[in-house]
């Protein structure tokens, strides 16, 4: 196949690249190379298969239309995988705008392409984080969400319906994939394990909130990768057994899915840095500080549908993810002395 996959240049976009290379898909990444975190990192991930006979970078923000539109032109797509995106529940306290135009005015940007160039099947990011007040665990993608505690969380929920409205009108087949706290090699450095990495390393107090009374549902970047070329190769379908009267928010009489990606084993934030600790043979400072705005006390992820669906259920230990960050760390980001 021929996919695009914007974000190309991020955590999972980058390993979801390398992934499509290896099986012998084509591969046209999107990046916009911002410096919301380190652009070095970004770049080093490129070159793990930048000369790839079958991979063509552009760099490119999907929230410029004109750019957006000009590219859909010009190249055709099999499959678009939407994983660019403002990421982040704090930021999006901070700094709103970059979320609705990343999330909202790009996806619309995605969207309007893949309409326009015939594209057999969007696959787009969501996040657990849409499941925002919900407290009936596991989540399950049946369940309504219509309650997120943060913007981000919203921006998220909005790119499902607009897909929907897509499959809906145009029977563009549509499969909203919802992430459960990815983590892994080449992860980002503002999430929790590679601050909490550089900081024990350092000697550093790291921020636990909530005094460490959390709990999330940590899914290992290659799982996450497993779960979405499965989807990839899954195009959506109409339910015939959808019904207006009784609405499954993850199925539709429209060309349209919506699937968890999680570890389904949840993991008291506590022990993932004891794990941590363990690995790195140091022990952490804690700084206990409140519960964030915007975020939430546990995340739980039930994955039968995916499993149904494709045949895949993540399941790598955070003990093994975790030793295979704190490797990739040390040989790759940070140089102990």
């Amino acid at each position: 196949m021929r996919v695009m996959i914007t974000g190309v240049a991020g955590f999972i976009g980058s390993t979801l690249a390398l992934r499509l290379l290896a099986r012998g898909d084509s591969v046209y990444g999107v990046d916009n190379m911002n410096d919301y975190y380190d652009v070095t990192l970004k770049e080093a991930r490129l070159k793990r298969f930048s000369g790839h006979k079958n991979f063509t970078f552009d760099k490119l923000d999907i929230a410029n239309r004109a750019g957006m539109e000009k590219m859909f032109k010009r190249e055709k797509f099999d499959a678009v995988m939407n994983l660019a995106a403002q990421a982040g529940v704090r930021y999006s306290i901070e700094n709103p705008h970059a979320y609705i135009d990343a999330n909202v005015v790009g996806f619309c940007n995605v969207l309007e392409g893949c309409r326009h160039s015939g594209v057999k099947h969007l696959v787009f990011a969501s996040s657990s984080s849409v499941y925002g007040a919900n407290t009936n665990m596991p989540f399950s993608e049946h369940n309504n969400v219509d309650h997120p505690v943060s913007l981000y969380a919203a921006t998220k929920k909005a790119n499902e319906l607009m897909a929907h409205s897509y499959a809906h009108l145009y029977r563009l087949p549509c499969t909203g994939l919802r992430f459960f706290t990815v983590y892994g090699p080449w992860g980002r450095p503002d999430m929790a394990l590679f601050k909490f990495t550089k900081g024990i390393l350092e000697g550093a107090p790291i921020p636990v909130f909530n005094e460490g009374k959390m709990v999330r549902d940590f899914t290992y970047i290659d799982d996450i990768v497993e779960g979405v070329v499965r989807v990839i190769d899954n195009t959506a379908v109409p339910n015939p057994k959808w019904s207006g009267d009784k609405p499954d928010p993850a199925t539709s009489y429209a060309p349209y899915k919506i699937y968890n990606i999680g570890n389904n084993n949840p993991v008291q934030l506590m022990h993932y840095i004891e794990v941590l600790e363990q690995c790195l043979g140091k022990k952490a400072r804690l700084d206990l500080l409140p519960m964030q705005d915007g975020d939430v006390p546990a995340t739980s992820a039930n994955t039968e549908s995916l499993e149904q669906a494709v045949g895949f259920r993540p399941d790598t230990t955070v003990e093994t993810g975790i030793a295979r960050f704190v490797e990739w760390y040390r040989q790759h980001y940070y140089k102990v002395t």
